[in-house]
């Protein structure tokens, strides 16, 4: 007699992580595409042999979409969208294995493990001149204002110039790295009037300015560490001429006639003088020929 024995092998085993804990620090400067966790520090294992399915998730709300899984069958963690450390420097994400498809209505089997993912600032953003107005909503742009100073002709200035809206100062916007930055003028200044302390960026003059020509530099800012992130400023000197004498007006009291009745806007006449309008006239020292 012979018996034929066929075992079926039943679905009672679940997946199984080699960890249910992992830790990833992941630098801001990521490249798109390129891969957080392996696959082989995520695969799953089944004593039933059956082909184990994955969905990954995100428990961290604003943290949705960066990190992927490379296919349903695949669970190679890669990064989907570019990092931003000031939306966020941390998520958490949780990683499903089941043994059967999403959806299906077979006895399905499921284990987890979690990702904890901390992102790492990187040197990414040049400096920024103050005060600046942030142009897009997610902040990562701020664009400053010209500066503008004046200085008088043929007079030496031993100060620091007093600028608008405000003294030169860049930030390094990658704020807990907070990169060193120096100062210098790249153009504008072919005369070498002005010069610029290149750690404060305070702004003083070298010699007189002799030409009643406004002097339009530009500025550096640049990281220490590296050349390639700086940002330029433009700063508008404006040379007039010194003013020693206060305006007056050429006589004490003026007199004037006027007619009732005149629409609005109609000249005042000079008293004793009705053809001629009245003049009130001032001078100013400062400028004997005008």
């Amino acid at each position: 007699l012979e018996i034929l024995v066929t075992i079926l092998n039943m679905n009672d085993n679940s997946p199984v992580f080699k960890q249910t804990n992992l830790t990833k620090v992941v630098p801001e400067d990521t490249k798109v595409n390129a891969t957080i966790v392996a696959r082989e520090d995520l695969s799953a294992s089944d004593a039933d042999l059956d082909i184990i399915f994955y969905e990954l998730t995100t428990i961290v709300a604003g943290t949705d979409g960066y990190f992927a899984i490379k296919g349903v069958n695949n669970p190679e963690i890669y990064l989907q969208k570019t990092l931003d450390y000031e939306k966020f420097n941390s998520t958490t994400l949780v990683l499903y294995a089941r043994d059967r498809p999403v959806g299906s209505t077979d006895t399905t089997n499921t284990a987890t493990t979690t990702i904890n993912i901390f992102i790492e600032e990187a040197d990414t953003k040049p400096p920024w001149f103050q005060p600046c107005t942030f142009i897009n909503t997610d902040k990562s742009i701020c664009i400053s204002s010209p500066y503008t100073g004046r200085v008088n002709i043929s007079e030496m200035s031993t100060e620091p110039l007093i600028l608008e809206p405000g003294p030169i100062y860049a930030i390094d916007p990658d704020y807990t790295l907070n990169e060193k930055i120096v100062y210098s003028i790249v153009g504008g200044d072919t005369d070498k009037v002005f010069s610029v302390d290149a750690d404060t960026g305070n702004l003083t003059m070298n010699k007189l300015a002799t030409s009643p020509d406004s002097y339009l530099l530009q500025i550096m800012a640049t990281q220490v560490n590296n050349i390639q992130k700086y940002s330029i400023a433009s700063v508008e000197i404006k040379v007039i001429n010194k003013s020693n004498h206060a305006p007056y007006f050429e006589s004490r009291i003026y007199n004037g006639t006027v007619f009732v009745g005149l629409a609005p806007r109609s000249f005042v006449f000079q008293a004793g003088n009705l053809s001629s309008p009245l003049m009130i006239t001032a001078a100013d020292d400062d400028f004997p020929n005008v």
